[in-house]
């Protein structure tokens, strides 16, 4: 057998240098560890800060639950509302007048977080991103109503948007004949009313669109739009689209469901912007210039030309002067 011998001191050396090198390698690790956790804190930091800032973004999430918790059975006489959210969508009124046709019931609504191909009236496109605003439509399958009659669908929801807007967030929108509700100078919604006709000329159907800038996009409205466009809201609110919204199908139906109560025709000449000023009369002809003098029990905008004939509008745009 051989017997191998190892120098005691020679031994400690090596044993000794074996040990610093490990307790080098075993302080790097312990580094490493620290500098792991280090990042690891700062990334869920990080991560915390982004989910909060998402959080504080996101505290009006448009929603189908949001909506109907402030909604107020009795104002709903006749129809109960039945709602769909949508993220996305071409357009509510296409939607909705494709489900009328196939036999949708009356008080059907479609609301969209965003729009794809919005619509105004005369053609116009609507400007509707994602997370700024409400994009509804309401079907209406009203009994015995004339072509002539459905300019009260769209008065109705004017009316209905600007008490809306006074209960919601407490701040006085005025309408600008017959369709655009403005806030401080600026429209800040839109409504489109579209009808389909049956037998004996008589509506079998109409699709009232509204368009709401509850919030000014991040980025600022479109240049084409960017003098003119305004928000509902100066800043986030917390269920502010839901609220809004609930509070206008909850005025527009008490006013739909009394249409024979001709209180939203004086509510209207109220919240009138034409009134005593002097407007463009818009139509396929040309302008003309004229004199607002009132609106009528029809909601019927009544003008006074230079040549002094007096007209009442039923139809058509007007354009005003407002600074």
């Amino acid at each position: 057998m051989r017997i191998l011998s190892l120098d005691a001191g020679a031994f400690l050396k090596k044993y000794s240098v074996h040990e610093k090198k490990r307790a080098d390698y075993d302080g790097k690790l312990k580094n490493l560890a620290e500098k792991g956790k280090a990042r690891m804190g700062k990334h869920m930091n990080l991560h915390e800060a982004q989910e909060s800032g998402k959080e504080k973004r996101n505290i009006d999430i448009l929603s189908k639950n949001g909506i109907e918790k402030y909604l107020l059975p009795q104002s709903m006489k006749k129809i109960m509302p039945s709602l769909t959210v949508l993220s996305e969508t071409e357009s509510t009124n296409t939607l909705l007048k494709k489900m009328a046709s196939e036999g949708a019931a009356e008080g059907t609504i479609i609301i969209a977080d965003r729009q794809t191909g919005g619509r105004g009236r005369m053609g116009r496109s609507f400007f509707s991103p994602e997370g700024t605003g409400i994009y509804m439509s309401i079907l209406l399958r009203p009994e015995d109503m004339k072509p002539a009659e459905a300019l009260k669908v769209t008065t109705m929801a004017a009316v209905a948007a600007c008490d809306a807007v006074e209960e919601v967030c407490g701040k006085n929108a005025m309408i600008k004949w017959v369709n655009d509700i403005f806030i401080d100078g600026r429209k800040t919604m839109g409504i489109l009313t579209e009808a389909a006709f049956g037998v004996h000329n008589k509506i079998e159907y109409a699709v009232l669109g509204i368009g709401i800038n509850a919030y000014a996009p991040e980025d600022g409205f479109p240049e084409e739009i960017e003098k003119i466009a305004g928000a509902v809201f100066d800043d986030k609110k917390e269920d502010g689209r839901n609220m809004l919204a609930a509070s206008f199908i909850n005025h527009f139906f008490e006013c739909y469901d009394g249409r024979d109560n001709s209180d939203y025709s004086r509510r209207y000449k109220e919240k009138s912007l034409a009134i005593g000023r002097e407007i463009r009369v818009l139509s396929p002809e040309g302008e003309k210039r004229a004199f607002a003098m009132d609106v009528d029990d029809e909601c019927r905008l009544i003008v006074k030309y230079p040549d002094e004939t007096i007209e009442k509008l039923s139809s058509g745009e007007i354009s005003i002067r407002l600074s």
